[in-house]
């Protein structure tokens, strides 16, 4: 079974008036939908645009894999756990909230900063956070996350191709940037598909190249 999710759909929040512009597909902070709460282990997956010198103050997180795509500009992320870095364009970061942490995400740079942040239950809650930078993750590499038994496919797409949806229990899938077409369903950016008990089933290109996050969840 196939759901489609349209961006003009999502929940708007953030702070406008700070710089900070959100869009959430789930559930999330004030706005409480009962039934959007998760998909397989997902609990949110929020686009995010910070104007330069915008950003999310320190803030508490626990017993949550957060993971972060940046689609323009750099993300600063610094954490209660003593991590200082940079996040660019084809990275993939991954702070484990586990017991709890603290951090700080920031717009440091020039430019607009644009990312998406996707956050999936733990199997089991607890622990020491945990925290990961991939630099430019090749579509080939799928990025474990057993975590949360979940894999993240990223795929970059030319125009007209084709590539396979992951046999699983669970797929979420997020166009990033251009358009795909998922049997025969347009979806333009911005735009998400749930599927559950996925088989079979293929993502093309559709009119140019397009990109892509993959989410194959065990559970």
């Amino acid at each position: 079974m196939t759901s489609v999710h349209r961006s003009g759909d999502r929940y708007p929040g953030g702070d406008p008036a700070a710089g900070i512009e959100s869009l959430h597909a789930f559930s999330f902070g004030s706005h409480y939908d009962p039934d959007n709460l998760r998909f397989g282990a997902m609990l949110a997956c929020n686009e995010e645009r910070l104007a330069p010198g915008a950003g999310f103050d320190e803030h508490p997180h626990s017993h949550t894999e957060i993971v972060t795509w940046v689609v323009e500009g750099e993300l600063t992320h610094r954490d209660s756990a003593g991590h200082s870095t940079v996040v660019r364009p084809g990275d993939v970061q991954r702070l484990s909230a586990a017991g709890g942490v603290r951090h700080v995400e920031r717009n440091d740079g020039d430019g607009p900063l644009v990312f998406v942040q996707m956050w999936l239950a733990p199997r089991d809650p607890g622990g020491a956070p945990a925290y990961e930078v991939v630099r430019g993750i090749a579509d080939s590499t799928p990025y474990a996350l057993p975590e949360a038994g979940a894999l993240l496919h990223v795929r970059r797409l030319a125009a007209g191709e084709r590539t396979a949806v992951p046999d699983a229990p669970h797929v979420h899938i997020h166009v990033v940037r251009g358009r795909a077409l998922l049997d025969g369903e347009e979806l333009a950016a911005g735009d998400a598909a749930r599927i559950t008990g996925a088989r079979g089933q293929e993502l093309a290109a559709d009119g140019g190249p397009a990109e892509v996050l993959m989410w194959e969840m065990n559970g």
